[in-house]
């Protein structure tokens, strides 16, 4: 088979597994585990292949026409270069490792049929995403993801937060989808083609009008699609979905889709300064916004939510520093070890029998009931704190790298204010992702919180997956920076001794402060017992305040659980602490701007249709029906009455016109 055709096999077979899954699901239920693994799991096999022919060499493009539009053509067009290669492996490889895994977390639920279905169409969406050479096809992929995100969150459509949730992501990606659209249709126009190569000549050759319009509009759908400020708040409440579908999103789909776009048209946004300096401030305020937020969540997926927004946020920023290569390196490293954490963070879940049970402060004595997701976990939380040797460290070093290189006036892709912007902000970040990365791993594997039910061994299959993801966790960084900078358009990802040096050692600082934060706490917590506090004259207010949160905290089943006092979130963030833990107030604040205003304007329009409109209406019916009755009342069917009638009449007609003449 030549390359294209295994290209266009790839997107089709988890396709076909979907439509299979969703037509086989109740009346061959045996058949539903294989049509959800084979397909994905051959799209996967696939992918290694065209990567390996593609060899981060020359790009492989291959178009058709889909149909005439009378102006702009929309074609089914493929262009697979080295990170479109790469990108598609790590989205076969995720999404197999999801499928596997949601063999044995979902394996009692009745609705896995059409679960497993939708990944499967969700996977073979994002394929579509990064192989097409066509904007509107892509765009095609690019919606699919949105309604498989709607459904796939609101999996559990019994509870309140799910149906809220879905709704919610669906809305807020549409809110950035619509600028979206309304930029690829002026790109499209000014370019002349929606084809990838074609947009990029005009951009080469200067032919583009409004270049800073068109990179602004776009940029509001890749933000509300890869969860960046200010439409990131969709991500974290998507956490009511099941874990692995929060592990497909996070790591391979969806949210990676913003990101692999801006990398593919990056030359249209450098063609603006201003877009650019736009991206930088977008980056680094979703990075160090997310890194603080995350740092005061006690539920489990939450910290791993918006550690994904913050990372995506290191990406962002590589790409505002106009280095795309640094970008989709961190992509990679970063789908591996979020993966990891999620399917880990599901194995604790699991084992306690209830998503409500993810709260960190209600956890205790994990480490011995979950060795698997201990081990694995803890790989993947060094990965994700850049800890060397783990692929996190070695990605986010290229990121910040390219950055200091912009900021230092070395390279000229991007203005020297966005790269000290990503700079500045990466290391701040850096220091705040070792500091929840510790956090997490403390209240989660030494908390001293009440123990949740034991539930048993975890199937064999969800330890099994957490073991494979550890290896490109532990791995990836170190060879990908060795073996494939061809692939990278020849950047060599080496990381620098400066930024080495900064980097590893703000995570260690975040690191060490954390862990003594957790050990005073846990000495001023183990001292007095609650309700002891008055015993001092001076008081101790972290035991103040956990006392008071200890009163209203509520009771699971027979297990009445208490936050845990060692948290040194609390300690860390101080009175910033509160705000950090709703997000600062995002979710308040659009309610106030935008959902208050639509429901006063909603309620206006259904007041005057029901008030007015339909007082017309009724009032119209109201008449005709008197009128009716008045006339239906003088149809008496006695002839004197009629004859009576007649004469009155003519004699009134008769005056009237006796008056008439008089008066002329």
């Amino acid at each position: 088979m030549t390359t294209t055709t295994l290209a266009v096999l790839v997107p089709v077979l988890p396709f076909l597994g979907a439509a299979a899954g969703l037509l086989l699901g109740r009346s061959a239920p045996g058949f539903v585990r294989p049509l959800a693994v084979l397909p994905t799991l051959a799209a996967l096999v696939l992918a290694v292949l065209v990567a390996a022919r593609q060899g981060g060499g020359r790009a492989v493009d291959a178009v058709t026409e889909l149909t005439p539009t009378g102006s702009v053509p929309v074609e089914l067009a493929l262009h697979i270069d080295g990170f479109a290669a790469l990108v598609a492996v790590l989205v076969g490889c995720v999404a197999t490792c999801v499928q596997i895994y949601s063999t044995g977390y979902l394996r009692d639920d009745p609705r896995y049929p059409s679960y497993a279905a939708l990944v499967s169409l969700f996977t073979s969406a994002m394929f579509l995403v990064v192989y097409s050479g066509d904007l509107m096809v892509l765009l095609v992929g690019w919606e699919i993801m949105g309604i498989c995100s709607y459904f796939l969150v609101g999996h559990y459509w019994e509870t309140s937060e799910a149906r809220a949730a879905s709704l919610k992501a669906f809305l807020v990606t549409k809110l950035g989808d619509v600028p979206f659209l309304i930029g690829l249709l002026a790109l499209a126009t000014e370019a002349g083609s929606f084809r990838i190569t074609k947009i990029l000549g005009a951009v080469a050759s200067g032919s583009l009008d409004h270049p800073t319009l068109i990179a602004l509009l776009l940029l509001a759908g890749v933000a509300g699609k890869s969860a960046q400020f200010p439409l990131h708040t969709w991500l974290p409440d998507a956490m009511a979905g099941p874990t692995p579908v929060s592990a497909l999103i996070h790591a391979a789909t969806m949210v990676a889709a913003g990101v692999y776009f801006v990398a593919r048209l990056l030359p249209l946004f450098q063609a603006s300064r201003a877009a650019m300096v736009v991206l930088a401030v977008m980056a680094a305020v979703t990075m160090l916004g997310s890194a603080l937020a995350a740092l005061a969540q006690d539920d489990i997926k939450r910290v791993l939510a918006y550690s994904t927004i913050g990372q995506l946020g290191y990406m962002t920023g590589a790409l505002a520093t106009g280095d795309r290569g640094a970008a989709v390196f961190h992509l990679l490293t970063h789908g591996a070890f979020k993966a990891l954490l999620f399917l880990a963070g599901g194995v604790i879940i699991h084992a306690a029998g209830t998503n409500s049970l993810a709260a960190m402060s209600r956890m205790r004595g994990l480490r011995d009931r979950v060795p698997d997701a201990y081990w694995t976990m803890t790989v993947a939380l060094l990965a994700l704190a850049a800890i060397p040797p783990f692929s996190g460290s070695f990605s986010k070093e290229s990121v910040l790298v390219v950055a200091e290189h912009v900021a230092t006036g070395h390279t000229e892709n991007a203005p020297g204010a966005a790269g000290w912007t990503v700079l500045l902000a990466g290391l701040v970040t850096a220091l705040l992702t070792a500091a929840y990365a510790t956090r997490l791993w403390l209240l989660a594997f030494r908390g001293r919180g009440a123990e949740a039910p034991d539930h048993g061994r975890q199937p064999v299959v969800m330890n099994a997956v957490l073991w494979v993801l550890a290896i490109p966790s532990l791995a990836l960084g170190g060879l990908a920076f060795r073996l494939l900078p061809d692939w990278f358009d020849g950047h060599d990802l080496t990381p620098t001794l400066t930024t080495s040096v900064l980097g590893t050692g703000v995570a260690l600082v975040g690191g060490i402060v954390t862990y003594a934060a957790w050990r005073h706490t846990t000495a001023l917590a183990a001292r007095p017992p609650l309700g002891a506090v008055a015993a001092h004259p001076e008081g101790d207010a972290a035991l103040v305040e956990a006392e008071a949160i200890a009163s209203h905290e509520p009771a699971y089943g027979d297990i009445a659980y208490a936050p845990d006092p060692s948290d040194p979130g609390r300690l860390l963030l101080g009175p910033l602490h509160r705000h950090a833990a709703v997000g600062f107030h995002l979710d308040a604040v659009y309610t106030t701007l935008f959902v208050r205003p639509v429901m006063a304007g909603a309620s206006l329009v259904r007041f005057l249709d029901r008030e007015v409109v339909d007082t017309y209406v009724r009032g119209a019916g109201t008449l005709a029906r008197v009128l009716g009755t008045a006339v239906r009342r003088a149809q008496t069917g006695n002839v004197q009455t009629y004859v009576s009638a007649l004469l009155a009449g003519t004699v009134v007609l008769a005056v009237a016109a006796v008056l008439v003449a008089t008066g002329a």
